[in-house]
């Protein structure tokens, strides 16, 4: 494979560790496909921004490693975990239809979920396909592409 496309490969085990995370007008979605979903999550390590993860944990009774409120830190906290490669896939309910505070964090976490291709739901249809998806069985290798190699001249070919 080219090195533009993927310069290294992360492996992700079938336990998979699961950010969940919600903007206040989504929490009540995210919560409903959470304890919907409960069997499924509760074969895989959770993690959730401060009141999603308290609310999460409190509706399907599952532990959920809690960040600080994304307002204050909790969305930065796991796009750092996600560099870091300690986070593994993203649910994501975003309001579409509200400015948030602190949109720049949450582009930024959009932005690193997408540098680190893990792979990020945002509404409930792609939530259902991705966590019912064969491969939360298994292992997976997610490559990592090297962007710089993206942004480097080639100047041989001129």
């Amino acid at each position: 494979m080219h090195p533009s496309i993927a310069d290294t490969v992360q492996p992700m085990k079938p336990k998979k560790n699961i950010a969940l995370i919600a903007h206040d007008h989504r929490k009540m979605d995210l919560l409903d496909w959470a304890e919907y979903n409960s069997e499924i999550l509760s074969e895989h390590n959770l993690f959730g921004t401060g009141t999603t993860g308290k609310l999460v944990s409190e509706k399907t009774d599952l532990p959920v490693y809690r960040f600080k409120s994304g307002p204050l830190g909790g969305d930065l906290q796991i796009g750092t975990a996600i560099v870091q490669n300690e986070i593994d896939m993203m649910i994501f309910f975003w309001d579409p239809l509200q400015a948030q505070p602190h949109d720049v964090d949450v582009k930024a976490l959009q932005r690193i979920s997408i540098v680190y291709n893990i792979p990020m739901a945002c509404n409930r249809s792609s939530a259902d396909f991705l966590i019912t998806s064969p491969l939360m069985k298994t292992k997976y290798d997610r490559f990592i592409v090297d962007y710089s190699q993206r942004f480097k001249k080639d100047f041989d070919a001129e």
